[in-house]
């Protein structure tokens, strides 16, 4: 049975589990318990920590290029010997949940883990309690693979300790083949787009200069692989609701809500141009798909203060977005295919620095809400990609979820 986080939940609770992940059974705690739980939690700098993991992954090396091809050649002659050895125990479920202080059942397994994959330094005695070490280890093994770095083995960080060594390993081969593959197209200015990351890359002279947060496509809507060139920023733009989203979302929208068009200053037009009134559409069919659906400038806007337009066939591209919070997430995979940008201000400066243009101008755009449209003098080649695992110079290997189920067909090579 392939393993994502679906298939092990379920066979956890199969095997005794409730659908929460319990806790190991609850012990009294004595005086000397509490005494031993308040000196930790005191001595600790979770902060520090935080810090400390968050280093470890945030170097200027960017997720593809030749140097990643070699990072990675590294980490396989590192994984193959622990694999072929055994790898890392399976870890019991009364890991789950385990966080600074406590100290209960599982604590050794959670160590033992964290030491197999390098998240926390070799000591020679383990025991239960969730020390500042351990703390340190569960958020460097969270900042590795793309998690929020709570210090709790929460559900995400327990899923990804329970994938094997051998799966690992595996990750690597591919992505070493993705990545040499298309190193060679690099040029010396690019925009990476890494879907399983759902993170963004501006690349410079072989170093990130700007690295985002993205939000990119759920798996029944997946953001297309593909090599193109970022062309043109729209500034405030229209957003021309797409038919898929029409037939899919749209009519179950104002099914549900008659108001929800006016709501989010969505107009109807025909093919002549003319404004159509909600009422004069069917909502119980698909009669809408017929009609253009347009939302205005402004705060509601779908595509907030700019889209970045690269020429593609699947009419897909970044843009800004109100719903701020998605960028939070553990999992940013929500969109119908195009890729909203944390901190796009700050991207669209750097796309049209041939331009004259710095973050001050990009900012007072945006806030004017007044339409624009700027070509780049010097297109920017931007690369949409899927890797799952990559390495930096420091030895420091990360690992992403397999979430549209390339790494299980064993994808190398995708169309365009």
């Amino acid at each position: 049975m392939r393993l994502n986080r679906r298939t092990l939940l379920r066979s956890m609770a199969v095997a005794g589990a409730s659908v929460v992940l319990p806790p190991a059974m609850a012990r009294a705690e004595s005086i000397w318990d509490m005494m031993a739980r308040d000196r930790v939690l005191r001595n600790a700098d979770t902060a520090g920590a935080s810090a400390a993991a968050q280093a470890l992954i945030e170097t200027q090396e960017p997720i593809l290029s030749y140097d990643t091809a070699y990072n990675l050649q590294l980490a396989i002659s590192q994984y193959e010997p622990f694999v072929a050895a055994g790898g890392w125990e399976e870890i019991p479920r009364e890991v789950y949940g385990l966080r600074l202080g406590e100290d209960r059942d599982g604590g050794i397994a959670l160590k033992r883990r964290l030491i197999s994959s390098g998240d926390m330094p070799y000591v020679e005695r383990v025991n239960n309690l969730i020390d500042p070490a351990t703390d340190a280890g569960i958020r460097t093994f969270q900042a590795r693979h793309g998690l929020q770095l709570t210090g709790q083995v929460d559900e995400a960080t327990f899923y990804a300790m329970a994938v094997p060594a051998a799966t690992r390993l595996n990750q690597l081969y591919l992505n070493l083949q993705r990545v040499t593959n298309m190193a060679a197209t690099l040029s010396e200015r690019y925009v990476v787009v890494n879907i399983p990351a759902a993170t963004i890359e501006a690349v410079e002279g072989g170093f990130v200069v700007q690295r985002h947060t993205a939000v990119v496509g759920r798996v029944d809507r997946a953001t297309p692989i593909l090599a193109s060139k970022i062309h043109q920023i729209n500034f405030n733009p229209y957003w021309h609701v797409p038919k898929s989203i029409i037939r899919n979302d749209l009519i179950k929208y104002m099914n549900e809500d008659p108001e929800y068009l006016a709501k989010f200053r969505i107009h109807i037009y025909d093919g002549s141009g003319n404004e159509i009134q909600p009422s004069q559409i069917n909502w119980q069919t698909e009669e809408a798909v017929q009609y253009m659906f347009r939302q205005e400038p402004g705060a509601e806007n779908s595509m907030g203060h700019c889209k970045i337009n690269f020429h593609n066939p699947h009419d897909v591209y970044l843009h800004d977005t109100p719903t701020k919070a998605l960028f939070g997430e553990n999992a940013r995979f929500h969109s119908s295919g195009c890729v909203r940008v944390e901190g796009v201000n700050q991207l669209v400066a750097w796309l049209l620095r041939d331009n004259g243009w710095d973050l001050s101008r990009v900012d007072s755009t945006f806030a004017s809400n007044a339409r624009h449209d700027e070509a780049l003098t010097n297109p920017v080649p931007i690369h949409t990609t899927y890797i799952s695992a990559w390495a930096n110079r420091q030895g420091t290997v990360s690992f992403r979820d397999d979430v549209y189920q390339f790494d299980a067909q064993g994808k190398v090579t995708f169309e365009a």
